[in-house]
């Protein structure tokens, strides 16, 4: 059996330093009128949460991707109905070819509920402090999904290291 808490089963720290420099994804998956892709705000966490398993807030856990959708959006119908996998980009508008950077991934989304829900949320809350302090917004936000993406694959594109620079991670089961 593995370790999940073991560092050869977590993403290289350049890729998880890329995955926290950015804040917007697009999410990409299947419903029945084909491939769509949308924008969704993510904040990334290695709480534990009962359906996948972290080690905690430590720097050698596989993240999660959180992010905000309300079941009745297509990407939030896809998900409930299907299997929940998905692939996803985020990097930041704008950038220069000689220059670009952005990660590239595969994974499974799942609807937080209960304690696990909770446990998010403050990773969630603590990435967009805005959406504590706005009674409205807050109490809008509370009402809508909160979603867990765990990534099994991951590639970070860094053409600031050299034109293509790639680095890969891989999930071991």
């Amino acid at each position: 059996m593995t370790d999940p808490t073991d560092q050869s089963f977590a993403p290289p720290a350049e890729i998880r330093a890329a995955l926290d420099a950015h804040t917007t994804l697009t999410l990409a998956y299947v419903d029945e009128d084909g491939p769509q892709a949308c924008a969704v705000l993510y904040a990334v966490s290695t709480a534990a949460t009962g359906g996948f398993g972290g080690s905690g807030e430590s720097g050698g856990s596989v993240p999660s991707l959180l992010f905000v959708t309300s079941g009745t959006t297509r990407h939030g119908r896809a998900l409930l109905a299907g299997d929940g996998r998905v692939a996803f980009t985020a990097q930041r508008d704008g950038q220069d070819w000689t220059s670009l950077t952005g990660v590239q991934g595969r994974g499974t989304c799942r609807l937080l509920e209960g304690v696990d829900r909770e446990t998010a949320w403050h990773a969630y809350s603590a990435r967009f402090p805005y959406v504590e302090r706005t009674d409205r917004l807050r109490q809008a936000m509370e009402r809508t999904g909160l979603w867990e993406l765990r990534p099994d694959w991951l590639r970070l594109v860094d053409n600031g290291r050299g034109f293509g620079h790639k680095a890969e991670w891989h999930k071991t089961f």
